[in-house]
């Protein structure tokens, strides 16, 4: 059988590499959230927010935009513009990942505080409305676990009801829940009293059950890279390392 002249033509174009094109789409993975995630300066190392240990377990064609800053909540971050920096820059098929709560919970800051069960869920909503209106994917992450044990030596929760808050929202709305509340609290069980001083940011002249120092963030950071892996947000080829040990020596400080 003889081929069209057309036939031949589009066999010839398809057979050429598109200039410009390529198989790997690039992707960046906004973070909106608080000091436990925030990018660390020299003045406050050895402190590390997760989201600095986050890229060593994700491929190179996802860029992840750390947002995150010390001392919000989900009201303050969107009062002081921050949201709409980030809706301002982000594009369809990004990501939205959002871990608030350790903030919220300061109701003797007006600023900051928000109600578990109304306020909080609300300024959620506006993250998660926002980027789904710019065809991004919203992504909420239960609040990261403080260090707190009992008298026993059990680890003990800090955050009240605002995880189970998120919990809610996130089936109301049909986001993707990343349940790091419950794996950090299980990771430090696991740990015990002792051993979690080595993740958190302890040092001759601090005793900080909140932040993290090198081996808490990348800890902090794999649970996150495997909850994101567990509930599809990204897909297998995107996570790398997950059973590997991270060299502490890979997170650095910029100048302040």
């Amino acid at each position: 059988m003889s081929l069209t002249r057309r036939q031949v033509t589009s066999a010839a174009l398809a057979a050429v590499p598109l200039v410009g094109r390529t198989s790997k789409r690039v992707r960046t993975l906004y973070i909106a959230g608080d000091s436990t995630a925030a990018q660390k300066y020299a003045d406050a190392a050895p402190e590390t927010g997760w989201g600095m240990a986050l890229p060593f377990f994700l491929r190179s064609e996802i860029t992840v935009s750390n947002q995150a800053v010390n001392g919000r909540s989900s009201k303050s971050f969107v009062d002081e513009g921050r949201l709409d920096a980030i809706l301002a820059t982000i594009r369809p098929h990004d990501l939205l990942l959002v871990q608030f709560a350790h903030n919220d919970e300061k109701s003797a800051d007006p600023t900051r505080y928000t109600e578990p069960w109304s306020t909080y869920q609300d300024y959620l909503r506006l993250y998660v409305d926002g980027a789904r209106a710019r065809g991004a994917r919203p992504v909420l992450a239960t609040p990261v676990e403080r260090r707190k044990f009992d008298a026993d030596g059990n680890a003990v929760p800090t955050h009240g009801d605002y995880p189970a808050a998120m919990r809610a929202l996130a089936e109301q709305e049909h986001v993707a829940l990343l349940d790091i509340e419950a794996l950090s609290l299980a990771l430090w069980q696991s740990l015990g009293v002792e051993a979690t001083k080595t993740y958190f940011n302890w040092t001759d002249t601090e005793q900080d059950n909140t932040h993290f120092n090198p081996p808490g963030a990348i800890a902090v950071a794999r649970l996150v890279a495997q909850e994101l892996l567990r509930t599809r947000v990204l897909a297998r080829h995107d996570v790398v390392r997950l059973h590997e040990d991270i060299p502490t020596s890979w997170i650095t400080w910029p100048p302040a």
